[in-house]
């Protein structure tokens, strides 16, 4: 949980969604399944069901990565010691695959080049059901599932998670759609066989959080990642309290404070979120202005804005802790 100094009075509540409404009305009567299923059914809402069917389009493109201007740079990068407990991480992934019976195993363990690694999306909708859905199995195999996340990730980047997984629970009680948006409406899957010297990884990912992770040897690989929340806190109820994503905000603000005019006229892309002058592409209601969301695999990101390294010292901490 985030260390806030602001108060925290539940101002989001005055933006609630209209609860009456045919959609949040289905919703509650429905789980993530069928819920599913009536989105594709019905098309509703367009705007979304339209970014699926270009996902879909996207998903049918070949592999080639993120890139520049379109040509990807080979050797970039060099295998590197990241001083994780790669043992421990890939024992907790062989614990998580002996719990589970044959089908279960056969949902969950893909090849390590399967394209069902680009299949993570971050709506509350089921679009890609593979592997095992934490909100569906015992407490005792979800827990084995949260040990591999909790072994990988930081403890700071574990309790980001876990908060954006409790935010998203809160959320689903909002709406009264806890069968929806829960505490563990997330899907897990493995890739490759866990091992110490072999490559492999996993796939966490639900309405809010998605963690795509890649291990080989000592090197861990966390990409893409995709954390959001809606709300960004928690007002009432076992985790009251509860914030996420205020930091970087804060951090975010005292970066753009602390450049000159010069650096922040260049910094500043657009004067608006949504603003005119953007191309088309530049926004969508998913994603906005995020560049390399779900099934952007391909995209081509021209380099924009100011380098780390035209920054002071300060700068540069800056940039660093919000990361």
């Amino acid at each position: 949980m985030e260390a806030n100094t602001t108060a925290r009075q539940g101002l989001f509540r005055q933006y609630l969604p209209n609860l009456s409404t045919p959609r949040f009305v289905a919703m509650q009567q429905q789980d993530a399944h069928t819920y599913a299923a009536d989105f594709k059914k019905h098309e509703n809402p367009p705007w979304l069901y339209a970014l699926y069917e270009h996902w879909t389009d996207l998903y049918k493109e070949p592999f080639k990565g993120v890139t520049s201007d379109g040509v990807v740079k080979q050797d970039l990068f060099g295998l590197e010691d990241n001083q994780v407990p790669m043992a421990d991480i890939s024992a907790a992934g062989r614990e998580v695959l002996n719990a589970l019976d044959e089908t279960q195993k056969a949902m969950t363990l893909y090849h390590i080049d399967d394209p069902q690694w680009r299949t993570w999306s971050n709506p509350e909708f089921l679009l890609s059901d593979k592997g095992l859905r934490l909100d569906e199995i015992s407490p005792q195999l979800r827990n084995k599932v949260l040990e591999v996340l909790r072994l990988t990730l930081s403890p700071e980047g574990f309790d980001k998670a876990r908060s954006a997984m409790r935010l998203n629970g809160f959320l689903g009680d909002l709406v009264n759609a806890e069968r929806v948006c829960n505490e563990f409406s997330y899907n897990f899957a493995i890739f490759g066989f866990p091992s110490e010297t072999k490559p492999w990884g996993f796939s966490f990912y639900g309405h809010h959080l998605c963690l795509n992770i890649f291990l080989y040897q000592s090197q861990l690989i966390i990409s893409p990642w995709f954390t959001g929340a809606e709300p960004n806190e928690i007002d009432a109820g076992p985790f009251a309290g509860t914030t996420i994503l205020q930091r970087e905000d804060r951090l975010g603000l005292k970066l753009m404070q602390s450049l000159s005019a010069v650096q922040q006229s260049k910094a500043q892309v657009y004067e608006l979120l949504q603003d005119p002058s953007m191309p088309i592409g530049r926004w969508n209601r998913d994603d906005q202005r995020h560049l390399c969301g779900a099934y952007r695999d391909n995209r081509v990101v021209p380099y924009e804005g100011i380098t780390i390294s035209s920054m002071n010292e300060e700068q540069t901490r800056l940039v660093e802790a919000i990361l």
